[in-house]
């Protein structure tokens, strides 16, 4: 059985390759970009199935008949230059300050939020307080990401320099390092720990787990103004899979809250 990743690629070439002859009454091509941010999306070779956008996509595929979801790969740096050079017509899981300020893009609140937190090993003697303060402390963060406590400095120089942080394209990997000691606190997602811990749960019962949150997560999808999908149609199949329980299906497993939208 195919991954959701590799049938939607699948898809997606099909679909470009015979724009040209579709009758009018076919459905809109709409092509989400898809940046390696687990759990959201996954690497295919990492096992793109897993991936919480595969799903979604899924669900707004099976719910309507007016256009068809397809992924797009694409990667953290590169996703603004492919949402203006139109070879996404959509970012998902995505905020408008996360550099997009200067992008011009229709926003949907997606009902979403996750939360980033901060992970130590457990020590005899450390409590809640070890995360008040930073300084001097060895920092594994992702590659990319805008970090509160950086003020959304995502330069790694910077974060290299002023926090003494290592970036890497993989949260197991920031997790191990503070495991084997060789990081004092790693930045993750609410819903990507909550994963590892089940995946890893020996490793899980080492780790220190804040109250802190650097910041929350309110998740949007941003649509390119020419997209084949409005704003408000967009708004409305997600609303139509909030009502019938599929995004709480989808999420709720990983601790994102699904919020009601104004």
């Amino acid at each position: 059985m195919l991954s959701p990743w590799r049938l939607a690629a699948g898809v997606t070439l099909w679909a470009l390759g015979t724009a040209g002859w579709m009758p009018a009454s076919a459905a809109q091509l709409v092509r989400i970009g898809a940046a390696h941010f687990p759990p959201y999306t996954v690497r295919p070779e990492q096992g793109a199935d897993t991936g919480l956008l595969p799903q979604l996509v899924e669900a707004l595929n099976g719910a309507q008949g007016d256009y068809q979801f397809v992924l797009v790969p694409t990667s953290i740096p590169r996703r603004f230059r492919d949402f203006e050079q139109g070879r996404v017509d959509m970012a998902i899981f995505e905020n408008p300050d996360w550099g997009w300020q200067g992008i011009p893009h229709i926003s949907v609140d997606m009902g979403l939020e996750d939360a980033e937190i901060f992970v130590a090993q457990r020590e005899d003697g450390r409590d809640q307080r070890y995360f008040a303060d930073l300084t001097g402390k060895r920092l594994a963060v992702f590659s990319g990401y805008h970090y509160a406590f950086a003020n959304f400095n995502a330069d790694p120089k910077f974060l290299a320099e002023r926090f003494n942080a290592t970036l890497t394209y993989s949260h197991d990997s920031n997790l191990q390092m503070v495991a084997r000691d060789r990081a004092d606190i790693a930045l993750v997602t609410r819903s990507y720990l909550s994963d590892f811990m089940v995946r890893n749960p020996k490793v899980g019962e080492q780790f220190l787990v804040s109250e802190r949150i650097d910041q929350v997560y309110h998740h949007y999808a941003l649509l390119r103004p020419n997209a084949p999908i409005t704003g408000e149609a967009f708004a409305a199949l997600l609303k139509g899979l909030r009502d019938n329980g599929q995004m709480l299906k989808i999420f709720e497993p990983y601790r994102i809250d699904v919020m009601p939208v104004p």
